[in-house]
């Protein structure tokens, strides 16, 4: 009888927890964060770029590269949902783009792309940029 009280609870609290996020996030961004299909490190990138962001939150992308166009990427986070989304959503925006393009993206595309964020983490677009933005110019450096 307890464990079914329990489980009860922990059903209403999840509820509670997701109305909360809807009420937050747009659906785009609760999809990213919860599905980041992008997340992990590539084996043998052809650079990386990392960043600490001045909330705490840390970034890396690795990049694989044919020709100059991101033909694989990927992002490592250990920030909050709204960093992982923006992660994942750049990471969609960059595959199959020439690295002219992408190190042109800007937080405010990706901002776009999310449907928005609340005010006190639109750092994180920004975090997503520049750690993009790192790891093409580690690129350039090393291939010059």
């Amino acid at each position: 009888m307890m464990v079914d009280d329990f489980t009860q609870k922990i059903k209403r609290l999840q509820k509670k927890i997701e109305y909360d996020e809807e009420k937050k996030y747009s659906k785009v961004v609760i999809n990213e964060y919860r599905n980041p299909i992008h997340f992990g490190v590539l084996d043998h990138p052809d650079t990386i770029g990392q960043i600490k962001g001045p909330c705490g939150d840390s970034m890396k992308f690795c990049l694989n590269i044919e020709k100059g166009v991101i033909k694989e990427a990927c992002f490592w986070t250990d920030g909050c949902g709204a960093t992982i989304a923006s992660g994942n959503m750049l990471i969609k925006m960059i595959i199959g783009k020439p690295l002219s393009d992408a190190i042109n993206l800007t937080s405010e595309q990706l901002l776009d792309a999310l449907h928005g964020l609340p005010k006190e983490h639109m750092h994180c677009t920004v975090l997503a940029v520049n750690t993009l933005q790192a790891s093409i110019k580690n690129y350039q450096i090393k291939n010059k």
